[in-house]
């Protein structure tokens, strides 16, 4: 029986996930599960790069992460949970790999470029975070993983990923390592309530899995919509409307969605109707979610992440030596 195709991927435990990590990965790894040989990092290693004076933050949501992933429906028994601290194989990967990339080619990266400006770090960038696609490449090749689902905004980190992995099998005259391809969802990103850049923890402008049915309703309530937009009879406008992003990303009726915008166009439809309309939306979605959440113990997740952690941990370790070997390090 052929083996299946590796796919990986993962979060940083930084924050709870929000609607903007359901519907641009997490319902895409339910899918997935089963038909691949899946495995998802909580990358609390990579979170410690912006993170490193607030551990704390860390260790708090790295189960918490692993709640929301069970919650959604991501099954222990088909997919490998894992945490990275815990494959040291990781680490020692990355540092083979740091000598075949170049720190221009980092700064280049405009993914890295992007995360520069908006923390702000100036003059005070750590190696740890601009060495960030070093540490991706060595999560990718470690399990071998063929594809590996991202957005839009991560491509440029596969794209060094590869080039590692070409550069190490043309120095070393090997095929150990093997590029991966990236896959994108059809909604890259979800705007945030606000209306501004996408849904982000950091930014607190997201809708989080484990809201309650008051916070959600809320938020949605304040969600922005077209600030012309004053009476039902007056024209709105589609574009850059937070309720309709939301609905075209959760609203099953594609064809009643399409009424419901030209309507809103020409002038006949309020804005208190549509955040209705969204909110049984995402209450419905999110009912199911909340309550097998509250359902898992801290004692379910740990022994998740624990039997996860070894299984990772036994599979990186193999390509780990096959990387010593074909570098030729010295052995007993």
């Amino acid at each position: 029986m052929p083996q299946k195709d590796v796919v990986l991927t993962g979060d940083r435990p930084s924050g709870p996930l929000h609607l903007g990590h359901y519907v641009g990965s997490l319902r895409n790894r339910v899918a997935l599960q089963g038909r691949y040989n899946c495995f998802v990092m909580v990358a609390d290693v990579q979170a410690l790069a912006a993170n490193f004076d607030n551990p704390q933050r860390i260790r708090t949501h790295v189960r918490e992460v692993c709640k929301d992933y069970l919650a959604v429906g991501i099954d222990p028994t088909k997919t490998t949970i894992f945490v990275q601290s815990r494959v040291s194989a990781l680490f020692e990967l990355a540092t083979y790999y740091m000598n075949l990339v170049s720190v221009a080619r980092l700064e280049r990266n405009p993914t890295i470029k992007e995360e520069l400006q908006h923390k702000s770090f100036a003059e005070n960038v750590t190696a740890g975070f601009l060495t960030h696609p070093v540490s991706q490449a060595a999560d990718i090749t470690a399990f071998k993983a063929r594809y590996v689902p991202v957005g839009e905004d991560q491509l440029p980190l596969i794209e060094v990923s590869n080039e590692i992995v070409r550069k190490f099998n043309r120095v070393y005259n090997t095929d150990v390592l093997k590029e991966a391809e990236a896959v994108l969802d059809k909604v890259q990103r979800l705007v945030g309530i606000d209306g501004k850049t996408k849904a982000s923890k950091s930014l607190q402008n997201a809708i989080f899995l484990s809201d309650s049915v008051d916070v959600i309703k809320q938020k949605i309530q304040s969600m922005y919509t077209d600030p012309g937009h004053i009476k039902v009879t007056d024209p709105g406008k589609i574009e850059g409307n937070a309720v309709f992003a939301y609905l075209d990303a959760f609203y099953e009726d594609p064809d009643g969605l399409e009424n419901l915008k030209t309507l809103y166009k020409k002038g006949g439809l309020g804005d208190s109707a549509l955040k209705t309309l969204l909110n049984e939306t995402i209450q419905t979605l999110l009912g199911p979610i909340r309550e097998r959440r509250q359902s898992i113990t801290d004692d379910t997740v740990d022994d998740v992440l624990e039997a996860g952690s070894i299984h990772a941990s036994e599979i990186a370790s193999r390509t780990l030596a096959e990387v010593r070997s074909a570098i030729g390090l010295w052995h007993p």
